[in-house]
């Protein structure tokens, strides 16, 4: 296939009713934000693909099938690759980039690059956007942010900002960090780190597939889902779901029964579980 997605009007049309975005479709930096908060709601975080045993397939035409014409989600292979053509549909420029997730990480170095995000080039603007509509942890972007070093930016009640970090190379090292409570003794954490090396196609349908078939990597050992609403953020973890209100009340319960798994997943987070989907239960 095609280093770019290219969709049709009918796919775009598609697409727009499925995000809820009646805005203009335009290259400018207000339907850039708009239509990225739109797609982070209205399609969910899912990984039942490699569960089920097979790599996502990120051609265009099953893109829209699955994730747009579907009651079907994805990660970030799909969510930022369908996003990414529907902005070039719209005139934007898009890199993509190959980012280190490193959440947890004690050294940046010890993760691998397995991560899509997008640096978005607006016409006419003063400079370039990170862009990630793919990020399956809680404090992802909701909308995009310049990409502008020690900056704090606030957005739908998210709190991110992007640093420089030291490495071995000859691009600058970017890293992604959102905020977290007030009253943690480390209130920044990083959550990827990035060069704006440009990758493509074909580098990320390599990754796609070791992700999604290697039994010692966690999306094909155990279902995870994310779905971001105004007022909640739900996430199902293996048999564990997690709701994060607004006003950040936590609350967790753990599912015991398959069937149990299927219906939230369904009517929780939107998503029609295959029926050949083996049991979702660790």
């Amino acid at each position: 296939m095609p280093d770019r997605a290219q969709f049709t009007p009918d796919d775009l049309d598609a697409y727009f009713r499925r995000v809820g975005w009646s805005g203009a479709r335009r290259a400018d930096v207000a339907t850039l934000k708009g239509v990225h908060l739109a797609h982070a709601r209205a399609i969910p975080f899912e990984n039942l693909d490699p569960v089920r045993g097979s790599a996502p397939s990120l051609a265009p035409a099953d893109l829209i099938a699955k994730l747009v014409s579907s009651r079907r989600g994805g990660y970030c292979y799909e969510h930022n690759t369908l996003f990414a053509g529907v902005l070039e549909a719209l005139g934007f420029g898009v890199t993509r980039l190959a980012a280190r997730v490193v959440v947890g990480a004690e050294r940046f170095e010890d993760r691998p690059r397995t991560h899509l995000a997008l640096l978005v080039e607006v016409p006419g603007g003063t400079g370039p956007y990170l862009a990630d509509v793919g990020f399956g942890a809680p404090g992802a972007l909701l909308e995009p942010v310049p990409l502008t070093p020690d900056t704090e930016f606030r957005a739908v009640g998210r709190r991110h900002r992007l640093v420089h970090a030291p490495h071995r190379g000859p691009l600058e090292l970017w890293v992604l960090e959102t905020r977290v409570a007030e009253e943690d003794r480390t209130p920044w954490r990083a959550q990827y780190a990035f060069t704006v090396e440009p990758f493509e196609h074909p580098d990320f349908e390599v990754v796609n597939w070791h992700i999604a078939t290697n039994p010692r990597s966690p999306f094909s050992r155990r279902p995870y889902a994310q779905r971001v609403t105004p007022d909640r953020h739900l996430l199902l973890d293996g048999a564990v779901l997690t709701e994060t209100r607004a006003d950040g009340t936590v609350t967790e319960r753990e599912l015991t029964r398959d069937a149990e798994v299927r219906k939230v997943l369904a009517e929780d987070f939107g998503i029609d579980v295959p029926d050949d989907c083996p049991s979702l239960l660790p």
